[in-house]
């Protein structure tokens, strides 16, 4: 990633975004081409000259202190995830040149562990590409249509590029807005993986979805909240997921999904345990 460019088309999508009302600035009934916000008056609410702002949006983030990428943030209206993607590109744009950060392919036993212990929760394990590394017997149940597609399972690529994804997310609009904000997320992590570089190319060529939500620049923090799935097997599920970051394994993180108790969801989530547990079983043809 240009990480020059991404920090430029960033600040510029941003500023488009808020009128001066919204910023609390008067326009004394002037009419105006554009309804964003000027760059000067970015400025002023930054507490920065124009000329330090014009270079911080063309992308020239080396050296800008904490307090004035702060300032520049509150001035934009930034929620958290935008602060984030804003630091972590400043950070880079800083340390120059930065090899890319060898992607991790693999688990550590003791977290296959950890999943499988995790009886009555659908888990896995996914790195900075959204592929997933390692499940257990239910987190492979739950997400068997990602598990079936050929190659290494990626959550990103189904999303965009398998039919099948339509049906497997009941809020699929929504999904397809996360997936791509935390790919944009990602990229902003890690700008010189070409592994994730090339996911990008590949899921901007081939989907025209993807290629509209790329260009609007919004970024995410996948944290914790709630997904719908309409599994082929036990049907419509509503689970909690909680996504928590492997501290000893930089770049991976576990994703957890449970119903909640007493819910029809939590029937549907013990009865596809019970096809998980059953190795003889074929979950994803068990529907005929």
């Amino acid at each position: 990633m240009d990480v020059r460019k991404e920090a430029a088309d960033c600040r510029r999508s941003r500023r488009a975004r808020i009128t001066p009302h919204q910023a609390g600035l008067p326009t004394w009934g002037e009419r105006r081409r554009v309804p964003g916000l000027r760059r000067e008056e970015v400025a002023l609410l930054a507490g920065v000259s124009v000329e330090y702002y014009v270079r911080l949006e063309r992308g020239n983030l080396a050296g800008a202190s904490e307090a004035v990428l702060d300032a520049v943030g509150n001035a934009l209206q930034l929620n958290e995830a935008e602060r984030v993607h804003l630091y972590d590109l400043a950070r880079t744009a800083s340390r120059g040149g930065l090899k890319a950060r060898p992607p991790r392919l693999t688990v550590r036993a003791p977290v296959q562990w950890l999943l499988d212990s995790m009886s009555g929760t659908a888990a896995y394990v996914r790195n900075a590409r959204t592929d997933i590394l390692a499940a257990n017997p239910l987190g492979r149940a739950l997400h068997e249509p990602i598990f079936a597609m050929p190659g290494r399972p990626n959550v990103a690529r189904f999303v965009f590029l398998d039919p099948a994804a339509h049906e497997f997310f009941r809020d699929w609009d929504r999904i397809a807005f996360e997936a791509t904000a935390l790919l944009r997320t990602l990229a902003g992590e890690n700008p010189f993986d070409n592994g994730l570089t090339q996911l990008v190319g590949e899921l901007s060529t081939r989907s025209e979805t993807f290629r509209t939500l790329w260009v609007t620049h919004d970024v995410r923090l996948h944290r914790t909240g709630i997904k719908q799935f309409h599994h082929p097997v036990v049907g419509d599920l509503t689970l909690s997921y909680e996504s928590m970051e492997l501290t000893a394994d930089a770049g991976l993180r576990m994703n957890a999904y449970v119903a909640e108790p007493g819910t029809a969801s939590a029937d549907a989530m013990r009865l596809l345990a019970s096809w998980a547990s059953t190795p003889t079983v074929d979950v994803a043809s068990d529907k005929q």
